[in-house]
């Protein structure tokens, strides 16, 4: 082989091999970073054909309805934990220790993101709450397909509102 094309050929490996070790890099970067959505029946039963459920200690979202009367404050901290469920009828705890956003209440859609704590635990580090009546994420949409929101109970005096 003539001594030119060798050279070519040698740097051609090189910038191939280069480029394919930096996107292994990146992909091995990315792979800690990737927050798969689920369900609480996905959760328990499994996603997909080979009912794959997440390891221990996966990071993940989930989204579900609140359950009615589930919600359990800490008196001395902000931990908080509360139940979802979605039209598959599973239920999973969400511990979250933290502040909840404002829109945050029993029967409302939320999107909790956090750590698989056990079979049906998830210790959350971000709760989101829908934001209106008309949008929801479209997992979340899909999972509920079917469910009735919980219509809030609310009190006389919550009617009535507050005279300051």
């Amino acid at each position: 082989m003539n001594p030119r094309r060798k050279k070519r050929m040698t740097v051609l490996l090189a910038v191939v091999a280069g480029l394919s070790l930096m996107v292994g890099l990146m992909l091995y970067a990315l792979q800690q970073n990737i927050d798969l959505f689920y369900t609480p029946t996905e959760l328990v039963q499994g996603k997909g054909k080979e009912n794959i459920t997440p390891e221990v200690g996966q990071r993940l979202r989930i989204g579900g309805l609140v359950v009615p009367g589930s919600v359990e404050r800490d008196q001395q901290s902000l931990k908080v934990s509360f139940a979802l469920v979605d039209a598959g009828g599973e239920q999973v705890t969400v511990r979250f220790d933290g502040i909840l956003p404002d829109l945050f209440r029993e029967g409302q859609g939320i999107v909790a993101q956090g750590h698989l704590a056990d079979a049906r635990t998830i210790d959350a580090f971000e709760v989101l709450a829908k934001h209106d009546e008309e949008y929801m994420p479209p997992e979340v949409a899909e999972a509920l397909k079917g469910m009735e929101h919980f219509k809030p109970e609310y009190t006389e005096a919550q009617l009535k509102g507050s005279n300051l």
